[in-house]
């Protein structure tokens, strides 16, 4: 099964979207369906809270709460592990070593730039393909 670490973008522009048909959109529903294992940790966590409550947001606060619940019950709490190197944005760091933390896992983001340059590091659309052909692979779609 597939790993990812979600970017809080992501999660914001899936809920606020108005096209089903968005990569962000399809990130959320794939999650919602088990179609792949999210990881967080604390800090990620606290991320999701704070920002997908801000008012500027038109998001139900029982919407995001019952996300936030769900990626706690049906993902992997992940230990950080520390990557040395400075960062485009250092507020980002904890997606990225969270990512680091379980190998073959993605960090799925709208904001490749604010991270350093890796095949792991992907867009929502990039994350979909990725998905897609696992499930090519076992036979099944998950798509």
């Amino acid at each position: 099964m597939i790993c990812a670490v979600i970017d809080t973008n992501v999660l914001v522009s899936a809920l606020i979207t108005h096209n089903p048909a968005a990569a962000t959109a399809g990130v959320v529903r794939l999650l919602l369906e088990q179609g792949f294992i999210p990881m967080y940790d604390d800090d990620i966590i606290a991320e999701y809270e704070d920002v997908l409550h801000r008012p500027r947001f038109p998001i139900l606060s029982e919407t995001a709460d019952a996300l936030i619940s769900y990626i706690i019950e049906y993902g992997i709490l992940a230990t950080r592990v520390s990557f040395a190197e400075p960062m485009p944005d250092e507020d980002d760091r904890v997606f990225y070593e969270v990512t680091l933390s379980k190998e073959d896992s993605f960090l799925v983001t709208g904001n490749q730039k604010h991270y350093p340059a890796s095949t792991r590091v992907i867009s929502p659309a990039q994350f979909l393909e990725v998905c897609k052909q696992q499930g090519d692979k076992r036979g099944t779609h998950a798509l």
